[in-house]
């Protein structure tokens, strides 16, 4: 159960938790830092290769560490509210739960009760 409600809710606020990170947190953590856009950051392993006209031979290797940052922002936004979800059902769940228990079980009849109560529908039913 908990697993179908992670993936449901994860893929259907996927692209809003996107958009959050990347349009508002992410902005306001590179103010905080000094105006660092977290998407440019990257680490070119190896350069491009050009030849004498100025065309790619060869395409630079880079790692793409901001949009990496930007992905785990993603991950821990949408866990936390996967999180939350869950303990508000867990909450509800308990609660109802002891509402339940609250209403008293009638109480097993005694053998005379029974017995009693065989008693009446057999005169019941010889009355008819």
């Amino acid at each position: 159960m908990d697993l179908a409600v992670a993936v449901i809710v994860g893929g259907a606020f996927g692209k809003i938790v996107s958009s959050l990170v990347a349009d508002v947190v992410m902005p306001f953590i590179g103010l905080v830092v000094g105006g660092v856009n977290f998407i440019s950051i990257k680490w070119v392993l190896k350069k491009a290769v050009l030849d004498n006209q100025g065309s790619i031979v060869k395409s630079e290797v880079i790692l793409n560490l901001g949009v990496f940052l930007q992905n785990v922002f993603d991950f821990l936004i949408i866990a936390l509210v996967i999180f939350l979800m869950i303990k508000l059902l867990g909450r509800l769940k308990k609660q109802l739960v002891k509402e339940e228990e609250k209403v008293p079980a009638p109480k097993p009849r005694t053998k005379d009760q029974e017995l009693l109560t065989e008693i009446r529908d057999l005169l019941k039913k010889e009355d008819k």
